[in-house]
């Protein structure tokens, strides 16, 4: 079964308050929301590492650079929107 996100910022809250010692009880959505947003903001940033690896490795091909950076933004839109969408 694949697991969204809000599952696995979940499965990973649990682990870190278990790691720590901390009652699960103590701020479960505070944590919860600040591991999603780690995991959102790393899935960003790494689409927009990939665009710019896109262009520099299409150099010589400028035109086709462009196109799949762009793709490969775009795809950063469809993640956000999804990810609006599940709260």
């Amino acid at each position: 079964m694949t697991k969204n996100l809000r599952e696995r910022a979940e499965e990973t809250a649990n682990k870190v308050q278990q790691i720590l010692g901390i009652p699960n009880q103590e701020h479960p959505k505070e944590v919860v929301d600040a591991i999603e947003q780690a995991i959102i903001k790393a899935l960003v940033d790494e689409r927009h590492r990939c665009a710019d690896v896109a262009l520099v490795c299409c150099n010589e091909d400028d035109d086709r650079a462009q196109r799949v950076a762009d793709e490969i933004r775009k795809v950063r839109s469809v993640l956000i929107s999804n990810l609006s969408a599940m709260r």
